[in-house]
């Protein structure tokens, strides 16, 4: 299951691509209150948006971006395209999202 929850609708000429991606951006700051023990860093570094497998959008996060980042952007003159979401992680985790707009 796709951790990337997407929502597309037309806006005029214009889609407006709204997404909300499940994941903990840890910071590795935190400590875990049952055992004291820091929580290791898992935070979203790249972002990538696709409209038809071309690159719309690249975005590099940081562990000071909160909990379930979400993300909202208007693309112009792609009506009825594919749109493609995906991510990377410090630890490695990756995950893609495709919606026909």
């Amino acid at each position: 299951m796709s951790t990337i929850r997407m929502r597309i609708s037309p806006a005029g000429d214009v889609l407006d691509v709204k997404a909300l991606i499940r994941h903990p951006m840890e910071t590795g700051n935190r400590e875990d209150k049952s055992t004291g023990e820091k929580i290791p860093a898992d935070y979203i570094q790249t972002m990538n948006v696709q409209v038809n497998g071309e690159e719309v959008m690249t975005c590099n996060l940081s562990e000071g971006v909160s909990k379930n980042p979400y993300l909202n952007i208007k693309i112009p003159g792609a009506k009825g395209d594919e749109v493609t979401i995906s991510w990377n992680s410090n630890t490695g985790d990756t995950d893609e999202a495709t919606q026909a707009a």
